[in-house]
């Protein structure tokens, strides 16, 4: 969505200023001294740590990770982070998050040789907040510490440089919002989060001190009701016109399809590498439905809209149906043939919902 601009008059003399080139997407004032913590059960960190940052613009998280839902794998992924999501070459994944709205990401690496610290202090002091990769293994408020390695995101809103401190702030139950030692963080922003046996999921990663500059841009705006039919028209249609080539990524509805027959075929070949990787990979998609059922079943009860309320609890289904596969997965890649079956039963489930779904969003989107 495009910002509204006003045009002003400029002066004709000669000494007018030369136009300037468009500036960044701005940053809130300050850091806040406590980000919001935005929580839900099918949600992981990527979602909470995206929530944080919104917030601090102004944006309520539920509107603006709420509005999009979709469907997209990348064949040959075996994701093994926490915070994955299936982006092909290029993508942007703020863009990816919240299609409807000004909000970009990317990946940044401090540069070797200087303070390791530094990049992440600057980018607080500037208004930022920076949301780093970490290692459960190395943080002492995760219930993982010292005993389970895993890739997983955190907020950091401050760097206490005089007292060895970093703020940092999880929404991820047990949650937490404060400080820690500086080199526990520096221990799980630098580990090689080495593969380990009590997580097949989220271990053997390397973190490599990474973290995401989101950038978030426009003016907060209250939902309308045109502008909630023209995105849910705009997601019907990448839904729908999906697509599952060879050598591309799945997507939409006729990704899903593939995908769900794909992943029964290569259980019964054995292939226990492609069943692990259903519980990580399904959890962005299941996490995005949760998000779009609760923003609509939200909007249905605000407008009073019926269509609206049931569409929502029909995407809210497909959240729910993704716990079945994703769990079967989790369970049965050590003995892939052995799941195959339920695989098939829940990727058929699963498809029914989503073609169920889409149905219900399509008459609502006819009558708000």
């Amino acid at each position: 969505m495009s910002a509204s601009t006003t045009t002003e008059a400029v002066p004709t003399t000669t000494d007018a200023p030369a136009p300037q080139a468009a500036a960044a997407p701005p940053r809130p004032a300050q850091a806040p001294n406590r980000p919001e913590l935005f929580y839900r059960d099918p949600l992981s960190c990527l979602q909470s740590t995206f929530a944080a940052v919104l917030a601090a613009h102004g944006r309520d998280p539920l509107e603006v990770l709420g509005l999009g839902w979709e469907f997209a794998h990348v064949p040959g992924d075996r994701p093994s982070e926490e915070f994955y999501y299936p982006c092909g070459a290029g993508d942007d994944l703020g863009a990816r998050l919240a299609p409807h709205h000004e909000v970009s990401s990317r990946w940044v690496v401090p540069e070797d040789g200087g303070d390791p610290l530094a990049e992440l202090a600057a980018a607080v002091e500037a208004g930022g907040l920076p949301v780093a990769a970490v290692d459960n293994f190395h943080l002492p408020f995760r219930p993982a510490y010292h005993d389970v390695h895993a890739a997983h995101l955190v907020v950091v809103y401050g760097v206490d440089r005089a007292r060895g401190l970093v703020l940092v702030s999880d929404a991820m139950p047990p949650a937490f919002t404060g400080p820690i030692r500086a080199e526990d963080f520096l221990a799980a922003w630098g580990s090689a989060n080495p593969a380990d046996e009590q997580d097949a999921f989220f271990s053997s990663s390397r973190i490599d001190r990474r973290y995401l500059d989101i950038r978030v841009g426009g003016e907060p705006a209250p939902l309308t009701p045109d502008f909630v039919r023209q995105a849910l028209r705009t997601g019907l249609a990448r839904l729908t016109d999906g697509a599952a080539p060879d050598g591309g990524p799945w997507t939409g509805l006729p990704g899903l399809r593939r995908y769900a027959v794909a992943l029964a075929d290569q259980a019964r070949a054995g292939d226990g590498e492609a069943v692990r990787s259903a519980y990580p990979f399904g959890w962005p998609m299941q996490a995005g439905a949760a998000l779009h059922g609760e923003l609509l079943r939200t909007l249905g009860v605000r407008w009073d809209v019926p269509e609206l309320r049931e569409a929502g609890r029909a995407v809210e289904a497909v959240a729910h149906t993704w716990t079945g596969l994703r769990v079967t997965g989790a369970h049965g890649w050590p003995e892939p043939r052995a799941a195959a079956d339920d695989l098939e039963r829940h990727g058929r489930k699963l498809v029914r919902r989503h073609e169920a779904a889409a149905e219900a969003v399509a008459l609502a989107a006819d009558v708000i």
